[in-house]
């Protein structure tokens, strides 16, 4: 189904539903084989160096590796989920205080090439 489509108009595609979603009160992710999933159903990720409660470490060249689950401007917090503001002023979603990200690497839904990267990057579960 995603056959044909850049990494990048996916990721794109996901953070456009992303916004969207969180709009109108929806979670931002779901959960799908015991992960979270964002709306594009690619697999959610939390990093270890995050160590501050609703503070992303991940930007720049890191953030192009592993792409924040994005919040739009109206998004609200819900239950476990919050809308902390990145560094560069953008909205990301964290669950339960941790922010979560895309990789990069993943190239269809349900893949999780990026648990255990760096020994860092983890499967965000709920």
């Amino acid at each position: 189904m995603f056959r044909g489509l850049s990494l990048s108009a996916l990721v794109f595609a996901g953070l456009l539903a992303a916004g969207c979603a969180s709009m109108g009160g929806a979670a931002p992710a779901k959960v799908a084989d015991g992960v979270l999933v964002g709306p594009n159903g690619m697999t959610l990720y939390t990093f270890d160096r995050d160590a501050a409660p609703g503070k992303s470490v991940c930007n720049g060249p890191c953030a192009t590796n592993w792409p924040p689950l994005m919040a739009a401007s109206g998004a609200e917090a819900s239950g476990e989920w919050a809308v902390i503001t990145r560094d560069d002023g953008a909205r990301q979603w964290a669950y339960k205080g941790k922010p979560v990200y895309f990789w990069a690497k993943d190239q269809e839904p349900g893949e999780r090439t990026g648990d255990g990267v760096n020994n860092v990057w983890r499967l965000a579960r709920p």
